[in-house]
């Protein structure tokens, strides 16, 4: 059977009726709900062979309910194909398509449900067909010249359609049959060779040859079955304006089949799995090239590598590979795959997947590559420990890259932490005479302040080229602290507080200097000389005089005492100790309180003091002149409670007075230990009588 080609807008019908029919080469037909995404369209696949073949995937019901959406109402005088009905008659069955039943008054949407179960074409791409050609489905006042050739069939580019094949049951029928015809089905006799599954063509872009044609892989054979019944791909222009008009080389036919597709019943490849292939190679490393791409998705997508079937690398496939742009040219050129994964020397089976996005039933394996890697990363040792007399950490060992001469740098990090940067470049002729070609310059030797206490201390040779930086190994350090120890403790007496205790330095046999604070103020200094034969058990190099004692003056009260020894050479001064002390008070203590009666003045109150149970005296002064002296012995039973030295310590205590105002001070006189006669308080009286 000789090509059948579909109609082509401009060629042979006038530019009024352009617009109108919504010729699909030329013009595009617009979508009620635009959704498709131009960077998802393969001119290669353009439709899946599932989703083409597929005879049964809508039924007459669910069409004439699509139609019905499309289009609610008609306009008066038309008849919209939700409305259209036409008798239709027996098919016998042949190569393409199994024997369709005639019937009086179908309807457009038991003729679509029924050819497509007969010839195995899906009623959405028969749908989308009616679309892209006439524009019948959206169509509120259709003219019969889209319904005679619905499909497009026996419609040439350079003629007006075939008379033989009108009406829209015919139309129908044969162009569903060519479509599964140009498949090549066994028993049709067809030979299609135009657009070979598998292989690269030229698909022009205009029936105007000077407008150009570009390669195609055609990926199967429903993508094929479009190019035969439209033989033009989109260019740049028509994908560009999406649902628009590109330029004068533009052709739309299978452009607005994939997207008029996409917009009404979803992605047409049926969400496909990712495609493209990767290579590996060892050179110190393990290097993973190639490229990938998901069909649904313009997006760069993710790759995983396994080595040795374990998970070594997550990477995303967004490097510039224009090469892979110009085969795919809806996806852009940033697919490439380029992951470096570090490896030591040895032999290795390397496995990178494409990880589906969208759809898809997958994540399909890339490919597989066995890797030899020689390892170029750097190799060498370490040493650490602690400088005899000193607060720091001394790493010594040797790197070396394989790829360079030079001195290489070497990281230390102590606990977790950077502690050091220092280039390798210590002379180690033991190291040259086992690598002759490198000499001798890679000795590591670095030394470093650390606080007291236990470190793990490790080095990392920093790599240069292809590898990795290389641990060269971790070790634990104690340092000791270069800082005075000892200890204090404080005795309390009448007259203050002696400071006791011991010091030493490690860093000197000398005795110390020791400074007291009291209340955080200095008050001495005094040398750690005295005899302490215990400490010259514990510490026989340092000898017997390290003692503390040395007392201070201290009023009575609540004191805080603290020592310090001061530091010689490395290390700082250490607190020896603090302590919180009371230095008793024995002067006596009390209260008062004067009332007045006519010219008679009465002192009452009462008074202990800490030296005795005995009542002691009280003296009585008027605006600065003795006005009485009394024995505080009457009784106070509530000062007895609270005190335990009896009852008997109140004062009462009167004396006369001229009118006016009186200043009148009482003051408990001491005795034993005690350094003061206390005042118990001053009054400022009136008298009046």
């Amino acid at each position: 059977m000789s090509h059948i080609s579909k109609s082509r807008g401009f060629f042979g019908i006038g530019l009024a009726l352009v617009v109108v029919l919504l010729g699909s080469l030329f013009t595009p037909v617009q979508s009620a709900s635009a959704v498709a995404n131009a960077a998802g369209f393969r001119p290669g696949y353009i439709v899946s062979d599932a989703t083409f073949y597929q005879g049964n995937a809508l039924d007459a019901n669910s069409i004439q309910a699509f139609l019905n959406e499309k289009v609610p109402t008609c306009r008066s005088g038309y008849v919209c194909l939700k409305d259209f009905r036409q008798d239709t008659t027996n098919r016998a069955a042949d190569a393409m398509c199994s024997a369709y039943q005639g019937a009086s008054g179908e309807s457009a949407a038991q003729i679509i449900a029924k050819v497509g179960q007969a010839c195995g074409i899906s009623q959405m791409v028969l749908l989308t067909m009616l679309q892209k050609e006439q524009g019948l489905v959206n169509d509120s006042w259709p003219g019969d010249r889209q319904y005679r050739s619905a499909m497009g069939y026996g419609c040439p580019d350079t003629a007006d359609c075939d008379v033989n094949y009108y009406g829209f049951f015919q139309q129908v029928y044969k162009g569903a049959s060519q479509l599964k015809r140009y498949g090549n089905p066994p028993g049709s006799g067809s030979n299609f060779t135009r657009y070979p599954v598998g292989r690269s063509v030229a698909v022009q872009y205009n029936p105007n040859a000077a407008c150009g044609s570009g390669q195609v892989l055609i990926e199967n054979k429903a993508t094929a079955a479009l190019y035969y019944y439209t033989p033009y791909q989109p260019n740049t222009a028509a994908l560009t304006n999406l649902y628009g008009i590109g330029d004068n080389c533009s052709a739309y036919g299978n452009r607005n089949f994939w997207r008029i597709f996409s917009d009404w019943f979803g992605s047409p490849t049926g969400g496909a799995n990712p495609i493209g292939g990767m290579d590996a190679v060892g050179d110190g490393e393990i290097r993973v090239r190639g490229w990938a791409i998901d069909p649904d998705s313009a997006d760069a997508i993710k790759v995983h590598v396994y080595v040795n079937g374990a998970a070594a690398a997550v990477t995303t496939a967004n490097t510039s590979r224009p090469d892979v742009g110009r085969a795919y040219p809806g996806y852009g050129d940033n697919h490439g795959i380029d992951v470096a994964i570090a490896a030591k020397t040895g032999t290795y089976n390397v496995c990178a997947y494409a990880i589906n996005v969208a759809g898809g039933t997958g994540n399909p394996l890339l490919g597989c590559n066995t890797v030899s890697v020689v390892d170029k990363s750097p190799f060498g040792g370490m040493n650490a420990f602690t400088p005899a007399g000193s607060e720091s950490i001394t790493v010594n060992g040797w790197t070396i890259d394989p790829e360079t001469a030079d001195s290489l740098r070497v990281h230390v990090y102590v606990d977790g932490v950077a502690a050091a940067n220092t280039l390798a470049n210590a002379s180690r002729p033991d190291v040259a005479r086992q690598y002759p070609n490198f000499g001798a310059a890679h000795g590591i030797d670095a030394t470093f302040a650390a606080t007291p206490g236990t470190h793990s201390v490790c080095a990392y040779g920093i790599n240069v080229g292809s590898g990795s930086n290389t641990a060269l190994g971790c070790q634990n350090v104690t340092v000791v602290s270069q800082s005075p120890v000892g200890g204090m403790n404080v005795v309390t007496s009448d007259a203050g507080v002696t400071v006791n205790g011991w010091t030493l330095d490690p860093g000197t046999k000398d005795a110390l200097q020791v400074h007291t604070y009291i209340d955080g103020v200095v008050v001495g200094a005094t040398t750690a000389n005295v005899n302490r034969a215990d400490i010259a058990l514990h510490y026989p190099s340092f000898g017997a005089a390290r003692g503390i004692n040395v007392s201070y003056p201290l009023a009575p009260g609540a004191h805080s005492v603290c020592a310090y020894a001061i530091n010689v050479g490395i290390g700082s001064n250490s607190l020896l100790g603090c302590q919180n002390i009371v230095v008793p008070s024995y002067d006596p203590f009390g209260g008062m309180n004067v009332t007045t009666s006519g010219s008679t003045v009465t002192v009452n109150g009462w008074t202990i003091d800490p030296d005795t149970n005995n009542p002691i005296d009280v003296h009585v002064y008027s605006d600065g002149a003795g006005a009485s002296i009394s024995t505080a012995n009457a009784s106070r039973p509530d000062v007895g409670r609270v005190h335990g030295k009896g009852d008997n310590h109140g004062i009462n205590t009167s004396f006369t007075a001229s009118r006016g105002s009186h200043n009148v001070c009482a003051y408990a006189i001491n005795v034993g230990k005690g350094t003061n006669n206390t005042l118990l308080g001053c009054q400022t009286i009136t008298v009046t009588g």
